[in-house]
């Protein structure tokens, strides 16, 4: 293992659904598309770069979406890593883009079914290491939508199971249906609306994968808790928010998205980061 390995390792490993064993900090690949997050990225070349280099850091898992782009980050993903040896890429689907922000769920199984072959072949491969619900449709039955993402298992097409921003109530009627290995919902040092579902997966092995995991917006803002404890650390007060969701649960897996690759070096640093018992106190304290 070279050194640049070893700091991606330095995070431990989780194993999703008892079939994927990750390195906890893994590589968020919304941030790849174009400004806006909407259509092809100005260099793509930087792009490639990106995703390259975040495996050769020892990234392993990497989380996309059929919406990014929408369609433009999974294609960038198969490029920059297919055949993906020993890389692990989680994609979702269930929320439609029509236009730069405009986001509406979408859980009609018939649509669903599209959006996973399309994702496989857009991938190139026969099954989906993880393949999670964008969003539950209000107007669709959520048994159904469960129901599609069964079907994509029990057919091979689908090895694993997740959802994204979903309430305990959604994760355990779910669960009536298939496995869940994942749930991907916001969470930060800022934002702890999921605390209660960050508890639930945590007591029932199900991985968690925090979006905006740094907030960028916040931690750029000086003087909170985050820039004082990496002024002692001598790091970044975005390794500390990243550090902090490490050390926070056994199941938390961040996904750090960037466009740099400075800032990629930089997130993966975080993973050998150790924050003391009073600095995790002091994060704790500062929602």
């Amino acid at each position: 293992m070279t050194d640049t390995q070893a700091v991606a390792a330095a995070s431990g490993t989780y194993t999703l659904g008892g079939t994927l064993t990750v390195h906890r900090l893994g590589y968020g690949a919304m941030r790849l598309t174009g400004e806006g997050i909407w259509g092809p990225p100005k260099d793509p070349d930087n792009a490639i770069a990106v995703l390259r280099r975040a495996a050769d850091l020892g990234v392993d898992f990497v989380d996309t979406a059929d919406s990014y782009g929408p369609y433009v980050s999974e294609e960038l993903v198969r490029e920059a890593l297919y055949p993906y040896r020993g890389v692990t890429v989680a994609t979702k689907a269930g929320l439609l883009r029509t236009g730069p922000n405009r986001w509406i769920p979408c859980g009609r199984p018939d649509y669903l079914r599209q959006e996973a072959e399309m994702s496989l072949r857009r991938l190139g491969v026969e099954t989906l290491d993880l393949f999670q619900l964008h969003r539950v449709d209000p107007h669709v039955a959520a048994d159904e939508q469960f129901g599609l993402l069964a079907d994509l298992q029990r057919e091979g097409k689908v090895r694993e199971v997740g959802l994204s921003q979903v309430s305990v109530a959604e994760i355990e009627a779910a669960g009536r249906i298939v496995d869940v290995a994942s749930v991907q919902n916001r969470y930060n040092l800022v934002d702890r609306t999921s605390d209660d579902v960050l508890r639930h997966c945590t007591a029932h092995g199900i991985g968690f994968i925090p979006w905006a995991p740094a907030d960028a917006g916040n931690l750029a803002e000086p003087g909170n808790a985050a820039h004082r404890a990496a002024e002692a650390l001598g790091a970044t007060a975005a390794q500390v928010a990243l550090a902090w969701l490490l050390q926070r649960s056994s199941v938390m897996l961040p996904i750090p998205g960037t466009s740099s690759l400075d800032h990629l070096e930089e997130n993966c640093a975080a993973a050998s980061l150790e924050l003391d018992r009073q600095t995790v106190a002091t994060l704790d304290s500062a929602a």
